[in-house]
């Protein structure tokens, strides 16, 4: 029986592999998504065949509560995955990481709660947690327990944050030192909970662990949250990776470490991406009220454009750059502006879609909103391989976007943006932006695009613009 749960585990832990690889590309991401999931259904379904579970005198209790939460959870899962909007996939994948770094931080403390009964039993009290688990276990038991734990309480932050809940926040007075005295005291009662059994430390320790991934998340700024979402994701592959060495699963290892590796080089490349380390989004507070006050003010008027005379200008442009951000995903505008896109293309004009690395509220988001739409992957194009058209360009159109075509992170030193890299959308012949309001972007940084000379500005919600934008190009 053993082997044959080893056998499985490890066929498992090779359609994960697969399915991740299959993920490199659109073209195949949906059959890695299905081959990976294939293999979370095998790898669930071979924990009937655990020994400890079945031979047990509690089998009948341990099945029932398995199939109890494989119900609960597969069922809100089969929900929240058939009816969510797309304009809140960011926040179901914040909340995803949480669940699965609170899964093994949970997994760690029944872990340390079995050894301190196990070890409770030694009534000279001279018995710890790495005494019963064995110091490797112990360790890496607890280190679990600390990544999962603060995982799981700053993907709550960062859901919050994303869907509006939790406004945007000041950075406390000496926050930074605040969290890493917090983060020693944590780190100690680790250390207690290895050398002794006590129940009152591991309390503590869990809720010290808690607080301190709230603390960590909540100055993080707007701009920041795509790499905050898979740096998390990232901490949640880590935690089940340890865990898995507690629970001697095979599969938790591989899929620990598969997810984990591969979010820990996603969280580095979104953080190059924007010229900065992942320290610096930690601690440089973007997005905060403090941080959006630095910087020099933009001063001039926005020009307005109409619809009409947009569709002209667009309909008669050799070539058209379209950059999304997180407002087209707001406004559910995608199949309008692929709708645009197509009319563009008859009457000659060549039509690119250029991305952000950090556009959107999660890795990615506006490719899986194009995608959605129908928009064929060979106009869509990364921010290295476009910059250099906008100089080639009749019209940029900026929809939605904000932060990721300012200006200021070139040319302000004193902007919180300042090194980020972006789409230069100011050198293009002319700049059309469509935007709901004259407010800054997420991370709350006056964005100078929105005077240059050669940008007119379509307010309005995005959806309908795009629409107005159609009828325009239709009527030529």
């Amino acid at each position: 029986m053993e082997t044959i749960i080893q056998a499985s585990y490890m066929v498992a832990a090779v359609l994960f592999i697969l399915g991740l690889k299959q993920m490199s590309s659109p073209v195949t991401a949906r059959r890695g998504i299905v081959w990976a999931g294939a293999g979370m259904v095998l790898a669930t379904l071979v924990t009937f065949m655990v020994p400890e579970i079945i031979d047990s005198d509690q089998a009948i209790t341990n099945i029932a509560l398995i199939v109890i939460a494989i119900v609960i959870g597969g069922g809100y899962a089969w929900y929240s995955g058939k009816n969510v909007a797309m304009t809140d996939m960011p926040q179901m994948i914040a909340m995803y990481n949480g669940m699965g770094g609170g899964a093994a931080a949970a997994i760690a403390a029944v872990e340390i709660l079995k050894a301190r009964t196990e070890a409770s039993h030694d009534l000279t009290g001279s018995t710890s947690i790495s005494d019963i688990l064995g110091p490797d276990v112990a360790i890496l038991g607890i280190l679990g327990a600390i990544i999962g734990t603060i995982s799981f309480s700053g993907s709550i932050i960062a859901w919050a944050k994303l869907d509006g809940r939790l406004n945007r926040s000041k950075l406390l007075p000496k926050q930074h030192l605040v969290n890493a005295v917090l983060a020693i005291i944590t780190v100690g009662f680790a250390a207690s909970i290895y050398f002794s059994a006590d129940l009152n430390t591991i309390i503590i320790f869990y809720a010290l662990a808690l607080v301190l991934g709230v603390f960590i998340t909540v100055p993080v700024g707007g701009a920041d949250m795509p790499v905050i979402i898979s740096l998390f994701n990232a901490l949640t592959g880590l935690a089940v990776g340890f865990e898995g060495y507690v629970l001697g699963n095979a599969a938790m290892i591989i899929a620990g470490i598969v997810v984990g590796s591969a979010g820990s080089l996603l969280t580095q490349l979104m953080a190059v991406a924007m010229n900065r380390s992942v320290a610096n989004v930690f601690f440089a507070g973007v997005g905060t009220d403090a941080a959006a006050a630095t910087g020099d003010g933009s001063e001039g008027v926005m020009k307005e454009i109409q619809a009409q005379d947009a569709g002209i200008l667009m309909s008669f442009a050799s070539q058209v750059v379209i950059i999304p951000g997180y407002g087209m995903a707001v406004a559910q505008a995608q199949h309008k502006i692929w709708e645009l896109t197509q009319l563009l293309t008859e009457k000659g004009v060549t039509v690119k879609f250029a991305i952000h690395p950090v556009a959107g509220r999660m890795p990615g988001h506006m490719n899986v909103l194009l995608a959605e739409a129908g928009v064929p992957y060979d106009m869509i194009y990364d921010m290295e391989d476009v910059n250099a058209d906008f100089k080639n360009t009749t019209v940029a159109l900026v929809i939605g976007a904000n932060d990721v075509v300012n200006p200021s992170a070139k040319n302000d030193t004193s902007s919180p943006l300042y090194g980020m890299p972006i789409l230069d959308a100011i050198e293009a012949d002319n700049v059309i932006v469509i935007k709901r309001g004259r407010g800054a972007g997420f991370s709350g940084v006056e964005n100078p695009l929105f005077f240059a000379d050669n940008t007119k500005m379509l307010f309005g919600d995005g959806q309908k613009a795009a629409s107005e934008l159609i009828q325009a190009v239709k009527e030529l």
